[in-house]
């Protein structure tokens, strides 16, 4: 069998046909086709390039449509982040700091070291190795716990922290209500500290956004950005102005969402003034902030309200910016996605594909593992202009 997984899709299919004794004719019968049709394919004279005609071919060979196109590993991924996922819901339900569960003999790292290991699992996300901070955040939480009981103060930065990345992970994985009990738990936490508050807020942002909530979110980022923003711009320092600029953008996108385009333009200005100060290249509180950033908070916001022309246009101003290099490959990633995203309201499925695919290079786990990206991955390969790449994509991921 490890010899056919290197063959061309059409060998893939003749090989098949013969296990399963049909004849070319007997299988173009089945399939609606002609005989020509299929002798073409099995040659490769004519590529498969419609997800829903590899499918049809699948159900007649009686196989995974994965088969077809590059062994199918799915199922084990998908199994290995749900259970991942569920260690992660079983941490954050433990109370053992509160209840006075003795810790026994389980260690109890100091601060220096936990700070380490939660830069440790930003930089892990931010290069959107989504599986691996699975399975570091439910150790990383249970240790920054104890290490925040202990010392309650220098504590609890890395405590807020470990809670920030995995909201952020829960996000990326579309699990809304685990990420708001991580995020309201790092916003209980970081009380009484005006920087933690706000580095909190940028994931609370996107839980209500994600949950439904814009009208909530804008108030909130509001509240919060105003809350630690500088008493004038050139006063502020560059954390202070990420965090606010980050904020305000948290703040345009739900009134995007929500419909009021000017909010989101207006709100967007004022983060950009803060942008020129602070510049491209930094990453203050885990934001990304810089010009680059509010660049392509314009492009989402534009995908927001429906405005497929200028989330393009303004995609094709932010990535001739030095800054995008600059960017990990998360951020790049899911601009991309929002990117293709705007293609197909322009009714441009061709570009699409093609930014997807940029996408799915950049960071193979925002197709692979991020819900938002596989719906997108199944939209655009139902489009008759979808290119085979996608359509191979779309089969390999089980996504249809």
């Amino acid at each position: 069998m490890d010899s056919v997984e290197l063959l061309p899709v059409g060998r893939r299919v003749a090989y098949w046909r013969g296990r399963r004794k049909l004849s070319q004719q007997m299988f173009a019968d089945r399939l609606g086709k002609s005989k020509s049709w299929v002798d073409k394919v099995e040659r490769g004279a004519r590529s498969l390039d419609r997800l829903s005609t590899l499918q049809q071919i699948a159900r007649v060979l009686r196989i995974d449509a994965a088969v077809l196109v590059g062994g199918n590993t799915e199922p084990a991924e998908v199994t290995h982040r749900a259970e991942g996922v569920d260690r992660i819901r079983v941490a954050l339900s433990r109370y053992e700091i509160p209840l006075g569960m003795p810790a026994g003999l389980r260690p109890v790292f100091p601060v220096d070291r936990m700070l380490r290991e939660v830069e440790h699992a930003w930089t892990t996300f931010q290069y959107a190795r989504y599986q691996q901070v699975i399975d570091m955040a439910p150790g990383l939480l249970t240790k920054a716990q104890r290490t925040h009981a202990q010392a309650p103060v220098p504590g609890r930065t890395p405590l807020v922290e470990a809670y920030r990345i995995t909201a952020a992970l829960l996000i990326k994985l579309g699990e809304a209500e685990m990420a708001w009990l991580a995020i309201d738990r790092a916003m209980l936490a970081a009380t009484g500290d005006p920087e933690l508050v706000a580095a909190a807020a940028v994931q609370l942002g996107q839980v209500l956004r994600m949950s439904g909530g814009a009208r909530e979110a804008k108030s909130v980022m509001l509240a919060a950005a105003y809350r630690i923003a500088p008493p004038v711009i050139e006063s502020g320092t560059p954390a202070e102005l990420s965090l606010c600029g980050t904020l305000l953008i948290q703040a345009a996108l739900a009134a995007a969402q929500h419909g009021n385009e000017s909010a989101a333009t207006e709100l967007i200005d004022e983060a950009a003034g803060m942008a020129e100060r602070v510049g491209d290249g930094h990453d203050h509180h885990h934001t990304g902030f810089g010009p680059t950033a509010v660049a392509l908070a314009r492009t989402a916001a534009a995908v927001e309200s429906g405005d497929a022309g200028a989330a393009i246009g303004w995609h094709e101003k932010a990535t001739r910016r030095p800054g995008w290099r600059w960017l990990p490959p998360e951020n790049r990633a899911a601009h991309l996605l929002d990117v293709a995203r705007a293609y197909l309201h322009a009714d441009d499925a061709t570009n699409a594909a093609r930014v997807l695919i940029e996408a799915e290079r950049t960071a193979p786990a925002e197709i692979r593992h991020r819900p938002a990206g596989r719906e997108l991955l199944a939209e655009i390969a139902r489009d008759a202009c979808a290119p085979s790449t996608i359509t191979q994509l779309a089969v390999a991921l089980g996504v249809g």
